[in-house]
């Protein structure tokens, strides 16, 4: 798009019109677009909001919409003088994993493909006639960026880059060997050339940054882009360090990433990964140990550059929040915990906000915390966890990870507590009174203008739910019945807080209070408690929003992107919810038995607008998924798939019949 700030509104529509993208952006806000867009034949008209129209939820009447990423959705763009245009969606891959791409380096390479700390292939051989390199079949969080004074060869337009990352592996190529949490995650770098008349992507180069000085990487999960533009990864489902390791995975892990069951130490997992893209489409990483080693979801970095509201995908989830010492630097900081008060019902939008008070578990410097690590500290360095009640005063009974426990610190020393505030963040944390009883809290973004943040809850459920054996009465989070089906909680952020003990917290966008701003709905029988398969198999109803995962806000836009991770809707669904109108709008929906991944919506890059999106294990099928649903749509999701074992990375464009600009 022409950077131009003298356009007619006639050639701004042609842009619109002919281009594969949503090139709303030409300047530092569409405002500044569409406000310029005078003519020698049009009056200045200026950009006023976008809706988008509902794609239907797939049935059998059209089994093929069942099998892929399928969108009907229209998004028309509105003016101040009245006047609309509409574009219709679709969907556009850079790659299916399992697919060989070019790779920075030269050659071709496995897109989405396992190496270990040596950098060589990690080989499948559960089929002995026919082994081959392990690819992941889970691509998730997802950043795209562009790198002042970048240039790559082969990019024949603008050099931009995309940084992808791949969860895990759900099987082995023999069906059977379930491969969750016993491969190295892989992060890789996408060299992209944007055609800069069409904003058209089209994948260049592929390059697998080399994680061996972080120890590897661990379930990598939703990701950001940080306000200084690096990519923020994650480390999900932490390994319990006092776990035996051939029931917290350690031993597969460490022999698929060092060739040695005993090497990998689970302290080295549950961090904050975060990757610098260099001009030559190659990357860097580091990990931060000093932001809780907890089951870090989705994060988001606040407008301050310092305040990191994080999610915690975890049974026995609680809000955490970072605040760095200096801004876009997340190697030292202090560590805060949510203790949530007030009775809210979490199911039911329109309830009270539930105050938040802050916990301060702690500060430190990563290379401090991960000094103790490799200086070989141990989990009874730390504390001492029983699952059984020692009737032993000097203990405290906690709930941590879905489960009771009883611990006791080894002292009450500096260092003691600050190990365990950092190594054993959820068990310290429920130590110290936080109210840690949401039942996985994923994604976390932020609305700038209205000072508002936004958390997802995939289920509302156990921890959560009064009565239940991991639910801690007095901790704020208690409701009076389940909802399988989750919600989008959101959060008013101020500054002039202090913690419990009456410090300061040096942050004006600290989160004061919690409730639910989209909840799901469960489709129940007659009883009011059992979740009840419709026709198809959906267990909540597919007008609305099951188990939701992924959220981006689009400032923009005006709009919160909701991506689900859902056991209860047959084909997961992307989702736009406008936060003025209130308006709830189904955008895509996947093949079924796929996560909707990789949510990243970009205002401007080089003047166009991308949602990008992934999607994970398509045709690993909810439970309750009728025979018919699944006869009819394996065949086609294997085919398109490799097998069921690939994925698709990529994103939501205008509809390929718009490739030329209009005259």
């Amino acid at each position: 798009m022409s950077q131009s700030p003298v356009a007619s509104r006639r050639r701004v529509l042609s842009l619109f019109a002919g281009a594969p993208m949503l090139p709303l952006a030409s300047s530092l806000s569409y405002a500044g677009l569409l406000s310029a867009c005078g003519g020698d034949d049009t009056p200045a008209a200026a950009f006023k909001s976008v809706t988008f129209s509902a794609t239907p939820a797939p049935t059998l009447a059209n089994p093929a919409a069942m099998a892929t990423t399928y969108t009907t959705s229209v998004m028309s763009v509105n003016f101040d003088d009245g006047t609309k245009k509409d574009y219709k969606l679709a969907y556009q891959p850079f790659f299916i994993t399992g697919d060989l791409v070019t790779s920075t380096s030269g050659g071709s390479i496995l897109a989405g493909g396992y190496v270990d700390i040596n950098n060589q292939p990690i080989i499948d051989r559960t089929v002995s006639a026919s082994p081959r390199q392990f690819f992941s079949d889970s691509p998730d969080g997802t950043s795209l960026l562009k790198i002042d004074g970048a240039k790559v060869p082969g990019v024949k337009g603008n050099t931009v880059f995309a940084v992808v990352q791949f969860e895990y592996t759900t099987w082995a190529q023999d069906g059977k060997t379930d491969m969750y949490g016993k491969l190295p995650s892989p992060i890789a770098v996408l060299t992209l050339d944007q055609d800069p008349d069409t904003g058209r992507l089209a994948l260049v180069k592929y390059h697998n940054v080399d994680t061996s000085s972080v120890n590897g990487l661990w379930i990598t999960c939703g990701a950001s882009l940080s306000p200084w533009n690096t990519h923020l990864s994650s480390e999900e489902y932490e390994p319990d360090a006092f776990a035996e390791r051939s029931k917290n995975n350690m031993n597969d892990f460490s022999t698929n990433l060092y060739g040695d069951a005993t090497k990998a130490n689970p302290y080295n997992y549950g961090h904050l990964p975060e990757v610098t893209v260099n001009a030559d489409g190659t990357g860097s990483i580091k990990k931060h140990y000093c932001l809780g080693r907890i089951s870090h979801e989705l994060v988001q970095v606040m407008p301050d550059n310092r305040t990191v509201f994080m999610g915690d995908d975890a049974t026995n989830s609680g809000y955490f929040v970072f605040v760095a010492d200096k801004e876009k630097d997340l190697s030292s900081g202090t560590l805060y915990v949510a203790k949530v008060g007030g009775t809210t019902d979490f199911t039911k939008v329109g309830s009270p906000a539930a105050p938040l008070s802050w916990i301060k578990l702690g500060s430190a410097t990563s290379a401090e915390i991960r000094a103790l690590v490799d200086g070989g500290i141990r989990p009874a360095d730390i504390m001492t966890v029983a699952s059984k009640d020692p009737q032993d005063a000097t203990y405290k009974r906690i709930v941590a990870n879905g489960k009771v426990e009883w611990i006791k610190l080894k002292d009450d020393t500096a260092q003691t507590r600050k190990a365990a505030a950092f190594l054993e963040t959820h068990r310290y944390a429920a130590y110290m009174g936080a109210s840690l009883g949401f039942t996985k809290m994923e994604g976390t973004t932020v609305n700038i203008k209205d000072k508002k943040a936004y958390s997802a809850l995939q289920n509302i459920q156990t921890s959560m739910v009064a009565g239940n054996a991991v639910n801690v009465p007095d901790n704020g989070i208690s409701v009076p019945k389940q909802l399988v089906a989750g919600g989008v909680m959101q959060l008013n952020l101020r500054g002039g807080q202090k913690d419990l003990d009456g410090n300061d917290i040096k942050s004006d966008w600290m989160p004061a209070d919690s409730t639910p701003l989209l909840v799901g709905q469960d489709l129940l029988d007659a009883d009011g408690k059992t979740l009840k398969p419709d026709a198809l198999g959906n267990t909540a109803n597919p007008e609305t929003i099951a188990n939701p995962d992924n959220l981006k806000f689009s400032e923009t836009l005006r709009t919160l992107f909701i991506g689900e991770d859902s056991s209860q809707h047959v084909t997961n669904m992307l989702w736009a919810y406008n936060v003025d109108t209130k308006a709830l709008t189904r955008l895509m929906t996947l093949p079924a038995g796929a996560e909707s991944t990789g949510l990243h919506a970009v205002t401007d890059l080089n003047g166009w607008t991308y949602i990008m999106s992934n999607f994970q294990h398509a045709g690993d099928y909810t439970k309750t998924i009728s025979a018919d649903v699944k006869s009819a749509v394996d065949g086609l999701i294997s085919a398109s798939y490799h097998g069921k074992f690939g994925a698709a990375v990529g994103y939501l464009t205008g509809s390929p019949k718009a490739v030329k600009l209009a005259d």
